[in-house]
């Protein structure tokens, strides 16, 4: 089926806000045909790709809205004598949402028990920089669209000129296990001794929450659990946000982004639209002379990616992209306790062309040469949902490839 096909149908039908009656399929592709008809609905508002099928032979997750879902699964038996599969694996997503929603719970003394608030995140930053004055600063590089500061906190022994890793986590705002991921190198290089050698020759710039506004309205109710975007109204459109990670002014719409507001892939009326994006990359460009290593904490997928997201072409140091992002991985799953097993490539070659990455931007534009993003381990029926007892050991496997990347930063510029 030809793309423009599909859009004749989508633009017959209007948008629903809710997920009644919404299915989530699991289609399995195996011939560059099944590849092609999927990308091409990849980036329309009545398809949600939860998953993206990472090559032939194996699935992803697509949530389907009620008016499609006749057209959908027409096509998708076209499809079967060529070997296409797939069966729904979520018959009606608000009652998955509903039954699977999770009380919040018991408040202790641990970041990592629960998923935080951002102002709850915001707040253990401010402690941090009363508690270690000597090593720690907090900054405001902005606020969002509704007003919620943008707080990196910068770890380092003092010297501003040392080589620096920047982290961000919670572009997407259905992403809950992201912004743990960052607050737990954190914890862990603050409030564990044994970790203060991490920051005495790298400094760290680390945001843990870079899409504030969107996390909150995804915690505010079931019915907005899966919000993937940023929340700045649109001008002539009843939709809201953008995709803050087709954002970026790199190749922007250039692949695997929409124009359509409504849609998840959004990328934006224009680059840097949206004042999260904005101010990150101010903030890197400001310090682009020290950031030697870029990581962006997303989920869901086990997957180490680097640029490029606009072409399958490679950057000149692909190899060393690709020995760093194995030798990351095989830390993780060396202590995993979950079974984690990542896949390390290019974002294009592993999944699907996307411009407009934050990582093809600090590469291609602020010239860091080592920028990856790291898809974190499903959890829950969505993948999105991991429950709360699954937050520590997926943060404490990602900390120890966190430790390779550090080792190789020293090495390669310190030592």
């Amino acid at each position: 089926m030809e793309k423009a096909l599909v859009l004749v149908v989508l633009l017959a039908l209007g948008a629903n806000s809710e997920f009644s009656g919404y299915k989530v399929y699991k289609v399995t592709p195996k011939t560059q045909d099944h590849v092609k008809f999927l990308r091409g609905l990849s980036d329309e508002t009545y398809f949600d790709f939860l998953k993206h099928p990472r090559s032939l032979g194996d699935y992803g997750d697509i949530m389907v809205a009620p008016e499609v879902q006749g057209f959908f699964e027409t096509m998708l038996r076209g499809f079967s004598g060529t070997g296409l599969e797939f069966n729904v694996t979520i018959d009606d997503v608000q009652r998955a949402l509903e039954e699977d929603k999770q009380e919040p719970s018991p408040r202790d003394d641990s970041l990592f028990t629960s998923f935080q608030s951002h102002a709850d995140m915001n707040a253990y930053l401010r402690t941090l920089e009363l508690r270690f004055p000597q090593v720690v600063k907090v900054v405001s590089i902005g606020k969002s669209y509704e007003g919620r500061d943008l707080l990196v906190i910068k770890i380092g022994s003092g010297d501003p000129n040392l080589p620096t890793i920047f982290v961000d986590a919670g572009i997407h705002a259905r992403e809950w296990i992201a912004p743990p991921a960052a607050l737990y190198i954190i914890n862990q290089l603050l409030e564990n001794p044994a970790n203060v050698r991490l920051y005495q020759n790298v400094n760290w710039h680390i945001i843990p929450s870079l899409n504030p506004d969107g996390y909150e309205f995804s915690r505010s109710t079931t019915s907005n659990r899966l919000w993937r975007k940023t929340r700045q109204p649109n001008a002539g459109s009843t939709c809201f946000g953008a995709d803050p990670n087709r954002n970026f002014d790199y190749y922007w719409m250039y692949a695997g982004a929409s124009s359509a507001p409504c849609s998840d892939v959004f990328a934006g009326p224009v680059a840097f639209s949206e004042p999260e994006t904005a101010a990150v990359a101010a903030h890197i460009l400001e310090n682009r002379n020290t950031i030697k290593l870029y990581l962006s904490f997303h989920s869901y997928g086990n997957m180490m990616l680097y640029p490029w997201g606009y072409t399958s072409a490679l950057p000149e140091n692909a190899a060393e992209l690709q020995w760093l992002g194995e030798q990351a991985s095989a830390a993780i799953e060396r202590a995993s306790t979950i079974g984690s097993q990542y896949v390390t490539g290019s974002s294009t070659n592993v999944l699907y062309e996307a411009a407009g990455g934050s990582d093809d931007w600090v590469k291609g534009v602020a010239g860091v040469s080592l920028a990856y993003t790291i898809e974190l381990p499903a959890g829950g029926i969505f993948g999105f949902n991991p429950p709360e007892r699954s937050i520590l050991p997926m943060v404490q496997e990602t900390f120890e490839g966190i430790r390779v990347f550090h080792d190789y930063i020293e090495r390669k510029y310190v030592v």
